[in-house]
């Protein structure tokens, strides 16, 4: 009994010593599982990519580029002002330019490529002339001039000439379908190039109008600004006043020159922004900084401004984005790439021809007496290439990894940037809001406070106080009213131009 006892302690001790092993052995197979399917989530994510149609290539350039700007929405703004500037944005702005070219430089790639599937043939031209020395202990029947290995007659003549015309031919016998997918990843970098493009007219047109409604707020910031500094003046020079009446302390007087000075200094802040501004727009537009003293725009009292934005945005938006659709497309080329790694170890099979014609003089040369036809084929297979073909292919695979990769992160990323863009906005507005009923109750407050001065309850130093209260409010809502309408271009930026 006590033997029995005793091997069960000792059974029931070993399992309290092993329950953590088999423990992490459960979280290591619990691991390996959510690997396993992260995996296969990333092989179906990968299928579906690819299993998407293509647009054949040809059909991919935009010959009107308002399409990527999506123009009927900026002219929702009722600003002809601003159209007038994104026209001339679309027309002069450089990096439109280039970008453009870009694409036009990937599109002759694509041709540079399909080029190489073709068949290729090539044709010369060649002439030589000999001049020999000459030879005159040889004569014509003796036993040297048996010997010789050119008749003697043409050793007579000292000068030896002649031309071909040569025709050489190739093919490369695509039964693998290398070439053929060669080309199809050109093809993916050309309509890259055409993501790039769409993605740089979007940002020049959001550049466009975020640095015009930037350039009217601070008009409006500046109009109110330089009334707030004549305010502190009139205030100063009436607490100088008072203070040689001695009805104001030296402290007080020298607390109005400090306002009056840091308003100005304030003003003149705003300026330079706004001649900052001013000089990015003329960038932008593709015109001197020079000529910004032109530059016409909206007065901010014009502006009747409604809030257009939606409570939610579809997740299914982030398609439209040209960075969404660049990475998509990247993902499908290293797909075709390590396709073509591959194939890298399959032989290569060709066919060459060659034609050539020789004669001495141009009126034989081209008969067929003096032709020369040679038609061959090879299949070539590297046997031993110290293992290139083999990094290749795993380089190919790591490729296709990250591609898949920042496709993934540019999914999340797209989403964030709605989102973040959404929410802003949303925030803004109820700023708006507030500082709208803050502006309605300072308002009334200032028209109390005029009855009371024509009342003579208050003096004229307290007037001017809630007059300067008043106009710091009114900039709140003029700067609070534009960053509402920046940030619906700045979700018209994150959702592709289609919210």
């Amino acid at each position: 009994m006590k033997k029995i006892i005793s091997v069960l302690l000792l059974l029931a001790f070993i399992g309290l010593e092993t329950a953590p092993s088999y423990a992490f052995l459960r979280s290591r197979v619990s691991k390996n599982e959510k690997v396993e399917q992260q995996k296969k989530a990333d092989k179906e994510e990968y299928k579906r990519v690819q299993k998407q149609k293509d647009i054949p290539y040809k059909k991919l350039k935009v010959e009107n580029k308002y399409d990527y700007i999506n123009m009927p929405w900026w002219e929702g703004f009722n600003d002809s002002y601003l159209t007038g500037y994104i026209d001339r944005a679309m027309e002069h702005n450089y990096d439109l330019k280039m970008a453009t070219l870009t694409v036009d430089e990937y599109f002759q790639s694509v041709k540079l490529r399909m080029s190489e599937e073709m068949p290729q043939a090539q044709a010369g031209f060649g002439y030589g002339a000999a001049r020999l020395p000459k030879i005159p202990m040889i004569t014509e029947g003796s036993a040297q001039a048996s010997r010789l290995p050119i008749p003697l007659p043409l050793l007579s003549d000292r000068t030896v000439h002649g031309m071909g015309v040569p025709l050489l031919a190739s093919y490369e016998v695509d039964i693998f379908l290398k070439n053929h997918d060669k080309t199809k990843a050109q093809k993916k970098l050309f309509e890259a190039s055409i993501s790039d493009e769409r993605a740089t007219y979007i940002a020049i047109a959001s550049a466009v109008g975020t640095v015009y409604y930037n350039i009217v707020k601070l008009d409006k910031v500046i109009s109110l600004q330089e009334d707030i500094v004549n305010l502190r003046k009139n205030i100063y020079d009436m607490m100088v006043l008072s203070h040689e009446n001695g009805i104001t302390s030296t402290s007080d007087m020298i607390k109005a020159n400090k306002l009056y000075i840091a308003g100005q200094t304030d003003l003149i802040d705003l300026k330079r922004t706004r001649q900052e501004l001013l000089n990015q727009l003329a960038v932008l537009i593709g015109d001197s900084p020079a000529n910004t003293d032109e530059y016409e725009r909206i007065s901010y009292d014009k502006i009747q401004y409604k809030c257009n934005i939606p409570d939610e945005i579809v997740s299914d938006i982030i398609t439209e984005r040209p960075d969404y659709h660049k990475a998509e497309v990247l993902l499908k080329k290293a797909g075709i790439d390590v396709r073509v790694a591959k194939k890298e170890f399959l032989p290569t099979i060709s066919i060459s021809g060659l034609a050539l014609f020789g004669s001495k003089n141009f009126g034989s040369l081209f008969t067929t007496n003096n032709a020369l036809a040679a038609l061959s084929g090879s299949a070539m297979l590297p046997l031993f290439t110290g293992g290139a073909r083999i990094a290749n292919l795993k380089m190919s695979k790591v490729r296709m990894e990250k591609a898949l990769r920042n496709y993934q992160k540019t999914n999340i990323v797209a989403i964030q940037e709605v989102n973040d863009t959404l929410y802003a906005a949303k925030m803004d507005n109820k700023k708006l809001e507030q500082n709208k009923e803050h502006l309605r109750l300072e308002t009334q407050d200032f028209s109390l406070t005029e009855k009371r001065l024509e009342q003579g309850v208050i003096s004229r130093l307290d007037w001017c106080q809630m007059r300067e209260n008043l106009l710091t409010v009114q900039k709140l809502v003029a700067s609070n009213t534009l960053d509402c309408m920046i940030d619906e271009i700045n979700i018209y930026k994150a959702t592709g131009t289609k919210y």
